[in-house]
């Protein structure tokens, strides 16, 4: 078979089949050359892309603009990873302000933000308050405060796991606004963070069952009396 007849088969690939083999690609770089070879194909990915559930940047080199731009094709997402690598995704409140757009963002129930420092409180916020079905959120090694722990209680009721690993600027009255409002809410990792005492009683006792980690966080025996603090 003669090479341009190669090309002809591959050319009348229907759609659907299309769409399931980008569907394969690990490599954002490698859809972002299918999307360049034809219409066809740019049709392909497109598809592929509205049928993927979740959606890892973590260790790629993306930006806003970029990381936007196929979580918004994503329209069937339920697990976002845009954590910061070295010389990976970068995202800030920009980004976030375009993702909060994103059909999928409703639906969403893990994100997972961990070492963004280019996002702030504005951002944080304009993405949570859409993100209303969100079970698993990994927002630690942020520079968030307070603010964005209040948008998280009123906005995602279904919580039940939430990583706060570092960050310093969150106080005692966020986490009580959380667990207040948050009653699935099952874990919490305060991990680096300056919780005294008497707050995590509090948390405790709001919801006994929590479990806060890590598990080097433990009370003294007279002070829980039998709260699971793992």
């Amino acid at each position: 078979m003669r090479e341009g007849d190669e090309e002809a088969d591959i050319g009348r690939l229907p759609i659907d089949l299309l769409a399931h083999i980008f569907s394969l690609f690990a490599s954002f770089k490698d859809l972002a050359q299918a999307s360049s070879v034809c219409r066809k194909w740019r049709q392909g990915v497109k598809e592929s892309l509205a049928r993927r559930e979740s959606l890892s940047f973590s260790g790629w080199k993306m930006d806003d603009e970029s990381t936007a731009r196929l979580v918004l094709l994503a329209y069937s997402l339920k697990d976002l990873d845009i954590s910061r690598s070295r010389w990976g995704c970068q995202i800030t409140d920009n980004g976030l302000n375009q993702l909060s757009t994103a059909k999928c963002i409703a639906n969403l129930s893990s994100v997972s933000m961990w070492g963004s420092t280019g996002i702030t409180d504005k951002g944080v916020i304009q993405l949570i308050s859409r993100a209303t079905s969100l079970q698993h959120l990994n927002i630690g090694g942020t520079f968030i405060t307070d603010a964005s722990l209040f948008a998280i209680a009123d906005s995602c009721p279904h919580l039940k796991n939430i990583i706060l690993w570092g960050c310093r600027h969150v106080t005692d009255k966020g986490l009580l606004m959380l667990v207040k409002k948050c009653g699935k809410l099952k874990s919490i990792n305060v991990w680096g963070m300056r919780v005294p005492l008497d707050s995590i009683i509090g948390l405790l006792t709001i919801s006994p069952a929590l479990q806060i980690q890590p598990k080097g966080m433990l009370l003294p025996d007279h002070a829980y009396q039998g709260w699971p603090i793992y």
